[in-house]
């Protein structure tokens, strides 16, 4: 039985949930092959993420769009929103459902919109609640393509099926075993050989984002690949000005003085981009020749996560060979399940962790 959103998407629960939407009946509506003048939407997904995360309440930890569906890693900032002023409330709406008469290129004029906007108080209430909800923030990526692809293709109709697919992710386990599916998703359907070659997809993001940011910078990552502990948390460092959420969280080493001056709030705590590329890698193995060497860095790595190869990839090997996932909710442990029940309330009292088929 379906249940009502409300229920399913709860930041006093967790802030992380996957969503995951596919076009209806399957087709490969992004991308075709056999229609090669046809629009390839991918990479305006791509950016209309960037827009969304800028401007929402809401940030992107991962992504990964393919030929007839998307994966979509949020994490709910709330409390962002609250902080806003009625001004930049109403500046961040307008950024992503521009005004049709309104002429953004005149500072000016925006700016008198913006406060003539900013003093109906029932309707910069209504869209702060829209800025910070996950609903709005995929009716906000999706709905536009739609009309932009049937625009495109000269046709009515549904472009996506009826509703995106939620699931709650509660702990940090669990956290980087999506993040690894999501990124690993081209290389499982046999489009590429490499996790980060894979096109319109996290992991390229943030490796683009490191070579492009200075040649010597290179440098940096082929030792973190070769396992430098040392060489991957420098890599990690130039995540801080990219739009996706930085992969390591250093607050705590801000806190205690071993860190940068300014840091932004990450995914997991010491768990730098280096090692995080260095599982890629060795999980994407494990998918495609069935087992993965044990090369420097790995057995640090594990031993980070508390784990071994063996519990990884049992971890893994489910989602990366589903063909969909279910349940509404992803934990690794009963015992993060019994403290969210406990928690809660009525919130998830009759769902069981339901990990991927």
């Amino acid at each position: 039985m379906t249940k009502a959103r409300k229920y399913l998407v709860d930041p006093e629960v967790t802030r992380w949930y996957h969503c995951i939407s596919r076009c209806v009946r399957q087709a490969f509506l992004f991308h075709d092959k056999e229609q090669p003048d046809r629009p390839d939407w991918r990479q305006w997904i791509e950016d209309r993420l960037q827009l969304l995360d800028t401007n929402f309440a809401i940030s992107v930890g991962g992504f990964s769009v393919m030929d007839n569906h998307l994966h979509v890693l949020c994490r709910l900032d709330p409390e962002d929103a609250d902080r806003w002023s009625p001004q930049e409330v109403m500046r961040r709406w307008i950024a992503v459902y521009p005004p049709k008469k309104l002429k953004s290129d005149d500072e000016k004029v925006v700016r008198q919109w913006v406060e003539n906007l900013a003093r109906d108080e029932r309707r910069v209430a209504l869209l702060r609640d829209r800025l910070k909800n996950l609903g709005w923030f995929m009716k906000s990526l999706k709905e536009p393509l739609a009309r932009l692809a049937n625009k495109a293709d000269g046709c009515r109709g549904t472009f996506w099926e009826s509703r995106y697919k939620s699931i709650a992710i509660l702990d940090d386990d669990a956290l980087l075993a999506t993040s690894t599916y999501i990124d690993l998703n081209p290389l499982a359907a046999g489009l590429t050989s490499t996790p980060e070659q894979g096109l319109y997809t996290s992991i390229h993001q943030r490796v683009e984002h490191v070579c492009q940011k200075c040649e010597k910078e290179i440098e940096r990552l082929k030792p973190a690949r070769r396992g430098s502990v040392a060489a991957s948390v420098a890599a990690g460092a130039m995540e801080q000005d990219h739009w996706l959420v930085p992969f390591e969280d250093r607050r705590a080493a801000q806190r205690a003085g071993r860190g940068e001056s300014s840091c932004r709030e990450g995914m997991l705590e010491s768990f730098p981009l280096g090692s995080y590329l260095l599982l890629l890698d060795a999980t994407g193995r494990m998918y495609r020749d069935g087992k993965a060497n044990m090369e420097a860095g790995m057995k640090e790595v594990f031993e980070r996560l508390s784990s071994t190869q063996r519990d990884w990839q049992a971890k893994t090997d489910k989602m990366l060979h589903s063909k969909s996932l279910r349940g509404s909710f992803f934990a690794t442990n009963n015992e993060t399940v019994a403290a969210v029940k406990t928690a809660t309330g009525h919130h998830f009292r009759n769902l069981s962790p339901q990990p991927p088929d």
